[in-house]
């Protein structure tokens, strides 16, 4: 593995801010292209060995809102009660950048919430697993147990959708290795 120290400070994060009227597979796949184009650009005034950049965005989305990361822990539980007893959809798409070719996958999964009571969802929030994450939950921590049913990549709620990674990753000649078998 190829370690790259800093040798200029991080830029400016991109703004994350959707466009009016902006889908939510549109804007996740703007943000994953924009990340992957920001990387490469940055790889490039750095002066560092030029690889292809490999970035994602991850939103939940419940009638064609988009539900970011919670601005606090009032927003997160604005989010959760939205998304109890309801099916709503995570939208993760990665994007790969090298030389002058970008390309985008989506990854998208319906995701049922049982019903979830104010004290769960309180108590949830406490643990503070909600910071970071779009629609305020992780799949892989606590609120699983808020899951009724998954459709889709779970590894895509996670945020970074193994099968459409794989994918990405072939196209640009990217071998994948397996501990000592190889495949590409």
């Amino acid at each position: 593995m190829l370690l790259l120290r800093e040798i200029l400070p991080r830029g400016a994060d991109i703004d994350e801010t959707p466009l009016p009227d902006e889908l939510p597979a549109d804007y996740a796949c703007r943000i994953a292209r924009t990340k992957a184009e920001t990387g490469w650009t940055q790889l490039i005034q750095r002066r560092t060995p030029l690889l292809p950049v490999l970035a994602a965005d991850t939103v939940v989305s419940l009638e064609g809102r988009i539900f970011g990361k919670p601005e606090n822990s009032a927003h997160a539980e604005e989010m959760l009660t939205m998304l109890s007893s309801r099916t709503h959809q995570v939208l993760t798409a990665i994007a790969m950048a090298e030389l002058d070719r970008v390309r985008v996958h989506l990854s998208i999964t319906s995701v049922k919430f049982r019903d979830i009571s104010k004290h769960e969802i309180r108590t949830y929030l406490a643990n503070n697993e909600m910071h970071d994450k779009a629609g305020a939950y992780a799949i892989q921590g606590v609120a699983a147990v808020f899951i009724a049913n998954i459709s889709g990549s779970y590894s895509g709620v996670m945020g970074l959708p193994l099968f459409e990674t794989a994918q990405l990753l072939k196209e640009f000649g990217v071998e994948i290795l397996f501990a000592d078998n190889k495949v590409s």
